[in-house]
C-alpha cells in the first residue's frame, strides 16, 4: 500500500487521466526496466512532480492480495487489446495479470467512473487530506444522484409496498459477464474454415467452365480407326479439400513442376479451382509432356472423368470420398493410387495405415526445402508406375 505521506498511487493515475497529463516510467521507457512512476503536479492532490515506486502495493486487491503499480499501469496500458493477448504479455512481462471483470473495472476507475469496487479498497483514515478532498469531490449531477438515492431509501423503508416490490428484483448483469467463459478458448480452427468456406463460396461466383477441358478425338476417316480403342483423355489429379491438407491448390503446381513446396499459409491469393500441369514420363511417352488436370473436388465430374484419375491426395479424413464413385477407401484405393504428404517427424493416422498398400506415403521437411525435389520426383515415379499398369501409352 502507498504510505501515508504519498497519494493515493490509483487516485494520483485517475486524477493524470482525467487532466490528460500522462504519467511516465523512470529512469527507462520500458515497464519491466523502470523502477518509477512519475507524475506531473496535479492539484489538490499534489503540487509538485511525484514519483511512486513500480514496487508499490496499490488498494487494487486481486484473490484478497493487493496489486502492485507495475501491475495496474501494465493493465491500463494493454486496455485496448483483448483479454488473451494481455494475459499472454502479462505472463511474459512476469506482472500480475488481471481477469476480465478485474480490469474492466480498473479502467472504468482510472477513466473517471465509480470509486465504489469490490476490487478496489476504499482509503484508510490516515489518509493526507488533499486525497480526501479530492475523493469527495463530485459534479452537482453526481451529488443529485445521491440525494436522490437516499429519498428512494427513506421511501423503502416506510413504504410496505414497495419493501415487498424490491424483494421480488434480481440483479441483472451485463453481457460481458454472461459471456464470459472459465477460460480463454482458441477457436483459431473455426475461422480457419470460415476461410476455406469463403473461398469457395468466391470462386463458385466466378465464371468457370462447366466441365473439365477435354482435347475432342480426332475424326475417324477409315474402317480400321473405327475400330481402334479411343485414346484417354488427360490424366486427372485429386487433391483433398481438407484445410489441413499441405498440397492445395495455392501450391500444387509450383510443387508437382518445380519441386518446390510452398506452405499453404504463406499464399495470399485466391486459389483457383483448375490448374493444369505438365510431366514428361518417358515409358508412358518417350518425347511428349503429359497434361495433368489437378482438382480438388469432383462435383463438376462427367462419368467418364472417373476413368482418368491417376492419384488422389488424401489427409486421412473418410468425409473426403462422400461424393466420388468409390466412397470406402479401400476400394477407391484399388482402383486409383492414393498419396498422403506429412510433416517430417509426425505420425501418419492410424486409418491412412489400414488402408494399405494404395496409399503412399511421404514427408515433407519443415525447413529444408532441398528435400522437396526428392519427394517431388518419388511422387512422379509412383504415378508413371500406376498408369504404366493401367495401360497409360499403350
Amino acid at each position: 500500500m502507498s504510505s501515508p505521506d504519498i497519494p493515493d498511487a490509483l487516485l494520483l493515475l485517475r486524477a493524470s487521466v482525467a487532466n490528460g497529463l500522462s504519467p511516465s516510467l523512470s529512469p527507462t521507457d520500458s515497464l519491466d526496466t523502470a523502477t518509477e512512476l512519475s507524475f506531473l503536479p496535479l492539484p489538490p492532490l499534489t503540487h509538485a512532480p511525484t514519483s511512486i515506486p513500480l514496487s508499490t502495493l496499490t488498494r487494487f486487491i486481486k484473490d484478497n492480495a493487493a496489486v502492485d503499480l507495475r501491475s495496474i499501469f501494465f493493465a491500463w496500458q494493454q486496455r485496448e487489446t483483448t483479454i488473451t493477448e494481455y494475459i499472454a504479455s502479462a505472463q511474459s512481462l512476469g506482472v500480475t495479470h488481471l481477469g476480465f471483470i478485474e480490469r474492466l473495472e480498473l479502467v472504468t476507475f482510472v477513466d473517471g467512473g465509480p470509486e465504489e469496487s469490490d476490487h478496489i479498497r476504499p482509503l484508510p483514515r490516515g489518509a493526507p487530506v488533499a486525497v480526501v478532498q479530492q475523493q469527495h469531490q463530485q459534479p452537482a449531477k453526481q451529488q443529485q444522484q445521491q440525494q436522490s438515492q437516499q429519498l428512494a431509501a427513506k421511501v423503502r423503508a416506510t413504504d410496505p409496498r414497495l419493501l415487498e416490490i424490491y424483494a421480488g428484483e434480481r440483479v441483472v448483469t451485463n453481457r460481458n459477464v454472461m459471456l464470459r467463459g472459465i477460460k480463454p478458448t482458441d477457436f483459431s480452427h473455426v475461422r480457419k474454415q470460415a476461410e476455406d468456406f469463403i473461398t469457395r463460396l468466391r470462386s463458385a461466383s466466378k465464371p468457370t467452365p462447366t466441365a473439365l477441358p477435354t482435347r475432342p478425338p480426332p475424326p475417324s476417316t477409315t474402317s480400321s480407326s473405327r475400330s481402334r480403342k479411343p485414346r484417354r483423355q488427360d490424366p486427372i489429379i485429386l487433391l483433398s479439400p481438407s484445410a489441413s491438407s499441405l498440397l492445395t491448390m495455392s501450391n500444387i503446381k509450383s510443387f508437382l513442376e518445380d519441386g518446390v513446396f510452398i506452405p499453404p499459409t504463406v499464399s495470399t491469393e485466391t486459389p483457383p479451382n483448375f490448374l493444369r500441369v505438365s510431366r514428361l514420363l518417358q515409358s508412358i511417352h518417350p518425347t511428349t509432356p503429359i497434361r495433368f488436370d489437378v482438382v480438388d473436388s469432383p462435383d463438376k465430374f462427367k462419368p467418364d472423368y472417373w476413368d482418368k484419375v491417376v492419384a488422389v491426395f488424401t489427409t486421412g479424413q473418410e468425409w473426403q470420398f462422400r461424393s466420388y464413385r468409390w466412397s470406402n477407401p479401400v476400394e477407391l484405393f484399388r482402383e486409383v493410387r492414393g498419396f498422403y504428404v506429412g510433416w517430417e517427424g509426425e505420425r501418419v493416422p492410424e486409418v491412412v495405415k489400414k488402408w494399405g498398400t494404395g496409399v503412399q506415403v511421404f514427408s515433407v521437411d519443415r525447413g529444408r526445402r532441398f528435400r522437396d525435389r526428392e519427394v517431388c520426383e518419388k511422387f512422379w515415379e509412383g504415378v508413371e508406375k500406376w498408369m504404366r499398369m493401367k495401360g497409360w501409352g499403350r
